[in-house]
Protein backbone atom coordinates (compact mmCIF):
# COMPACT_ATOMS: atom_id res chain seq x y z
CA UNK A 1 0.00 0.00 0.00
CA UNK A 2 1.36 3.55 -0.77
CA UNK A 3 1.87 6.06 2.19
CA UNK A 4 -0.15 8.77 2.47
CA UNK A 5 2.08 11.85 2.16
CA UNK A 6 1.88 15.97 2.33
CA UNK A 7 2.21 16.74 -1.58
CA UNK A 8 1.75 20.81 -1.02
CA UNK A 9 0.94 23.67 1.15
CA UNK A 10 -0.72 26.45 0.53
CA UNK A 11 -2.36 29.66 2.25
CA UNK A 12 -3.64 33.03 1.07
CA UNK A 13 -3.60 36.28 3.51
CA UNK A 14 -7.32 36.87 2.26
CA UNK A 15 -10.17 36.02 0.24
CA UNK A 16 -9.19 37.09 -2.80
CA UNK A 17 -5.91 37.18 -2.78
CA UNK A 18 -3.73 34.10 -4.71
CA UNK A 19 -2.83 31.10 -2.81
CA UNK A 20 0.85 30.73 -2.14
CA UNK A 21 2.99 27.64 -2.03
CA UNK A 22 5.06 27.14 1.32
CA UNK A 23 7.13 24.09 2.74
CA UNK A 24 5.80 24.43 5.98
CA UNK A 25 2.76 25.31 7.78
CA UNK A 26 1.89 25.93 11.61
CA UNK A 27 -1.58 25.14 12.89
CA UNK A 28 -2.62 25.83 15.78
CA UNK A 29 -5.75 24.05 17.40
CA UNK A 30 -8.93 25.33 16.89
CA UNK A 31 -7.80 28.10 15.27
CA UNK A 32 -6.07 27.04 11.94
CA UNK A 33 -3.38 27.49 9.69
CA UNK A 34 -1.44 30.54 11.27
CA UNK A 35 -1.53 33.35 8.40
CA UNK A 36 -4.30 31.91 6.53
CA UNK A 37 -7.57 33.73 5.48
CA UNK A 38 -9.64 31.04 7.69
CA UNK A 39 -7.35 30.80 10.76
CA UNK A 40 -9.19 31.76 14.23
CA UNK A 41 -12.71 30.67 12.40
CA UNK A 42 -15.10 28.18 14.22
CA UNK A 43 -15.27 25.30 11.50
CA UNK A 44 -13.56 26.06 8.47
CA UNK A 45 -10.24 26.09 9.67
CA UNK A 46 -8.49 23.65 7.11
CA UNK A 47 -9.12 22.36 3.75
CA UNK A 48 -7.54 19.30 2.59
CA UNK A 49 -7.93 17.75 -0.89
CA UNK A 50 -6.07 15.15 -2.93
CA UNK A 51 -3.63 14.96 -5.64
CA UNK A 52 -5.50 11.65 -7.03
CA UNK A 53 -9.06 13.25 -7.20
CA UNK A 54 -7.28 15.92 -9.24
CA UNK A 55 -5.56 14.39 -11.08
CA UNK A 56 -8.50 12.25 -12.64
CA UNK A 57 -10.48 16.02 -12.16
CA UNK A 58 -8.06 16.72 -14.52
CA UNK A 59 -8.35 13.96 -17.05
CA UNK A 60 -12.65 14.45 -17.17
CA UNK A 61 -11.59 18.21 -17.96
CA UNK A 62 -9.29 16.98 -20.39
CA UNK A 63 -6.64 20.17 -18.88
CA UNK A 64 -4.43 20.31 -15.47
CA UNK A 65 -6.10 21.52 -12.85
CA UNK A 66 -3.44 23.34 -10.33
CA UNK A 67 -3.95 22.71 -6.81
CA UNK A 68 -3.42 26.22 -5.63
CA UNK A 69 -6.34 27.17 -8.28
CA UNK A 70 -8.62 25.03 -5.86
CA UNK A 71 -8.43 27.51 -2.91
CA UNK A 72 -7.47 24.06 -0.78
CA UNK A 73 -4.64 24.24 2.01
CA UNK A 74 -3.36 21.18 1.81
CA UNK A 75 -2.89 18.70 -1.38
CA UNK A 76 -2.41 14.83 -0.21
CA UNK A 77 -0.70 12.68 -2.59
CA UNK A 78 -1.50 8.72 -2.16
CA UNK A 79 -5.14 7.95 -2.39
CA UNK A 80 -8.55 9.84 -1.44
CA UNK A 81 -9.37 12.81 1.48
CA UNK A 82 -12.39 11.54 3.48
CA UNK A 83 -15.41 12.68 3.33
CA UNK A 84 -17.95 11.86 5.89
CA UNK A 85 -17.68 14.23 8.80
CA UNK A 86 -15.99 12.88 12.13
CA UNK A 87 -13.07 11.30 9.89
CA UNK A 88 -9.60 11.86 11.63
CA UNK A 89 -6.72 12.92 9.24
CA UNK A 90 -3.53 13.24 10.97
CA UNK A 91 -0.06 15.05 9.77
CA UNK A 92 2.29 14.15 12.95
CA UNK A 93 1.36 15.84 15.92
CA UNK A 94 -1.62 17.47 13.59
CA UNK A 95 -5.17 16.22 14.24
CA UNK A 96 -7.69 17.39 11.71
CA UNK A 97 -11.37 16.40 12.06
CA UNK A 98 -13.70 16.29 8.65
CA UNK A 99 -16.56 18.78 9.54
CA UNK A 100 -17.85 18.82 6.02
CA UNK A 101 -17.66 18.04 1.71
CA UNK A 102 -15.10 21.22 0.46
CA UNK A 103 -17.71 21.24 -2.40
CA UNK A 104 -16.01 23.11 -5.56
CA UNK A 105 -17.68 26.67 -6.26
CA UNK A 106 -18.76 28.35 -9.53
CA UNK A 107 -15.69 30.63 -9.21
CA UNK A 108 -13.62 27.38 -10.11
CA UNK A 109 -14.90 27.86 -14.33
CA UNK A 110 -13.64 31.27 -14.18
CA UNK A 111 -10.20 30.70 -12.97
CA UNK A 112 -9.58 27.27 -14.18
CA UNK A 113 -11.85 26.89 -16.76
CA UNK A 114 -15.76 26.45 -17.91
CA UNK A 115 -16.38 22.81 -16.25
CA UNK A 116 -13.51 23.09 -13.87
CA UNK A 117 -16.49 23.14 -11.12
CA UNK A 118 -17.80 19.80 -12.76
CA UNK A 119 -14.97 17.63 -12.91
CA UNK A 120 -13.60 18.59 -9.48
CA UNK A 121 -17.54 17.35 -8.09
CA UNK A 122 -17.10 15.09 -5.55
CA UNK A 123 -13.27 15.29 -5.57
CA UNK A 124 -13.26 18.65 -3.78
CA UNK A 125 -11.57 17.86 -0.69
CA UNK A 126 -13.04 17.93 2.77
CA UNK A 127 -12.67 20.95 5.14
CA UNK A 128 -11.86 20.16 8.33
CA UNK A 129 -11.19 21.50 12.24
CA UNK A 130 -8.17 21.33 14.28
CA UNK A 131 -8.20 19.30 17.21
CA UNK A 132 -4.21 19.12 17.67
CA UNK A 133 -2.14 21.42 16.35
CA UNK A 134 1.63 21.63 15.77
CA UNK A 135 3.50 21.98 12.44
CA UNK A 136 3.26 20.34 8.99
CA UNK A 137 5.51 20.10 6.37
CA UNK A 138 5.56 19.32 2.46
CA UNK A 139 6.52 15.53 2.64
CA UNK A 140 4.78 14.66 5.94
CA UNK A 141 3.04 11.08 5.96
CA UNK A 142 -0.50 11.09 6.63
CA UNK A 143 -2.69 8.72 8.42
CA UNK A 144 -6.46 8.69 8.07
CA UNK A 145 -8.81 7.13 10.34
CA UNK A 146 -13.09 6.80 10.08
CA UNK A 147 -15.38 8.69 12.58
CA UNK A 148 -15.43 6.91 15.87
CA UNK A 149 -11.75 5.92 16.18
CA UNK A 150 -10.94 6.42 19.70
CA UNK A 151 -7.85 8.75 19.74
CA UNK A 152 -4.72 8.12 21.81
CA UNK A 153 -3.31 10.68 23.68
CA UNK A 154 -0.34 11.66 22.20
Amino acid sequence: MTALVVEALHVAKGRRLPMRPVETVEIETQRGIVGDRYHGSKHRQVSVQSLDDLLVAADLFGSPIPADLTRRNITIKGGSVPREPGSVIRIGDVVLEVVRVAAPCKLLDDTIGAGAQGALRHRGGSICRVLEGGQVAVGDEVSLEPPGTPRSSG
